[in-house]
């Protein structure tokens, strides 16, 4: 049974440490509680991916997410100052189920945690403890929102490389889409183009 956080009037997600070392969140507030769901960096893309198809496809490709515009790159907002300390539901995801109500006009996303399972003398198991998740609905226009914050959360990481989109470290890059699919080993000089 999932815990309903009903209706919605904070949803988001932000990163939290340095580049190349942060934990990414997705942090929601509803009338019936609140919750911080920790998740990896692929798992927020793909849920910005996840929303945008939907989004595609229920507003029949009028709502399209914003990839560049002129001045400076809009920041991501982070967490609200108002956010509760002490959220009543916070922990890694185990699983994400997102749908969409045609007759409300809502999204529903289902979020499981993940657990793991200490049993004496054995290995530690992982298991998705679906009695824990939490479920909230949301409109068009917060997924929106939420897809364009992830979008920018993303893109305010480490550099990533146009072509084969690995990340950049700032040491010299080997592209293997740019160069033929052979990594550059090394890059001598004759004497005589030096003189």
């Amino acid at each position: 049974m999932s815990n309903d956080l009903g209706p919605i009037n904070v949803i988001g997600a932000d990163a939290v440490g340095q580049p190349g070392e942060r934990r990414f969140r997705l942090f929601v507030r509803g009338l019936l509680g609140s919750a911080l769901v920790w998740m990896e960096k692929e798992q927020l893309n793909s849920l910005a991916l996840t929303l945008d198809r939907a989004l595609a496809m229920v507003t029949e490709g009028q709502v399209l997410r914003v990839e560049a515009q002129r001045g400076n790159a809009p920041q991501p907002t982070g967490i609200p100052d108002d956010f509760p300390s002490s959220p009543n539901f916070e922990f890694q995801v185990g699983q994400m189920r997102l749908s969409y109500d045609d007759q409300d006009e809502k999204f529903l996303l289902n979020i499981s945690p993940l657990e793991i399972v200490m049993e004496r003398d054995q290995e530690p198991q992982v298991a998705i403890n679906e009695e824990e998740s939490i479920e909230f609905a949301f409109a068009v226009v917060d997924a929106h929102q939420l897809s364009t914050s992830i979008s920018l959360i993303m893109n305010a990481g480490r550099p990533t490389c146009p072509f084969c989109h690995a990340v950049l470290d700032g040491g010299p890059h080997a592209c293997v889409k740019q160069n033929g699919h052979h990594k550059i080993v090394a890059i001598e000089e004759d004497e005589e183009d030096q003189e």
